[in-house]
C-alpha cells in the first residue's frame, strides 16, 4: 500500500463550503460508490443501524435550507457578538466568511446526504458513545470516498435543531435519529493542503492525563 496517497487523503479531505461546485450535477452513480464504501465502516456489535436520505429535489431543498438558514444565521450572530474585536483576525474572520457563504448558498448545493440511525440517544454517555459511534465512522468513509472522486462535504448541525420539522418534510419516522446533514457536491479546486493544528504534544498524554507521550 502507498501510504503517502492515503496519508495525502486524510490530511486533506477538509470541509468544503466555499469551494463547493454549485452548478455541476452530481452523478447518481458516483454518490452510490460513496454511499456503498461508507457502508464498510465499523460499526458496533455489526448492528448496521445507519439509514442515509439523499435529497436531490430542489423543492425539498428549499424546506431544509429554510431551517438550516433559520438557525445559523442566529448561531452565527450570537458568537460574532462573543467574540467582539476578535472577530476581525484573519483566522477567525475566514471561519465566519465561510460559514455564511454555505448558509447564503445552501439550497443550490446539488445534493443533500442526511445520515441518520435507527433508535433514539438514552442520555447515557456510555450508551449513546456507542450509539452515535455507529455512524460516524460511516460518515467519515463516506467523505473520505467523495474527496477521492473530487467531491466535497462538510458534516453540519444547523436543522438538528428542529430535527422533528425536518422529519416531517422528509417522512423520518420519530424512532429514527438524524445525526446531521452532508451538502455534497464536486469542488472548484482540486485539491487541498493540510490544515494548520495545535502540536500532538499538546494533545496527547501517555499513561495519564497531562503526561507528555
Amino acid at each position: 500500500m502507498d501510504t503517502s496517497v492515503t496519508d495525502h487523503l486524510l490530511s486533506t479531505t477538509r470541509a468544503v463550503r466555499r469551494k463547493l461546485d454549485l452548478d455541476r450535477p452530481v452523478e447518481p452513480e458516483v454518490l452510490d460508490e460513496c454511499l456503498r464504501l461508507a457502508l464498510q465502516a465499523p460499526t458496533p456489535g455489526n448492528q448496521q443501524a445507519w439509514r442515509w436520505l439523499v435529497v436531490r429535489e430542489q423543492s425539498v431543498k428549499d424546506r431544509l435550507s429554510e431551517l438550516f438558514r433559520r438557525v445559523g444565521k442566529a448561531y452565527l450572530e450570537t458568537n460574532a457578538a462573543a467574540l467582539g474585536e476578535a472577530i476581525t483576525e484573519p483566522s477567525v474572520a475566514r471561519a465566519f466568511a465561510s460559514g455564511q457563504h454555505l448558509i447564503d448558498v445552501i439550497d443550490r448545493v446539488p445534493v443533500f446526504v442526511i445520515p441518520c440511525l435507527t433508535g433514539r440517544p438514552s442520555g447515557d454517555n456510555a450508551t449513546d458513545a456507542a450509539f452515535y459511534g455507529g455512524i460516524f465512522p460511516a460518515v467519515w468513509n463516506f467523505q473520505l470516498a467523495l474527496r477521492s472522486r473530487g467531491l466535497g462535504s462538510t458534516l453540519t448541525t444547523y436543522h438538528l435543531t428542529h430535527e422533528a420539522e425536518a422529519a416531517g418534510i422528509l417522512g423520518i419516522p420519530a424512532d429514527v435519529t438524524q445525526v446531521g446533514l452532508l451538502p455534497v457536491a464536486y469542488t472548484t479546486t482540486p485539491d487541498f493542503k493540510p490544515a494548520a493544528r495545535v502540536p500532538l504534544s499538546e494533545v496527547a498524554y501517555l499513561d495519564g492525563w497531562g503526561n507528555p507521550l
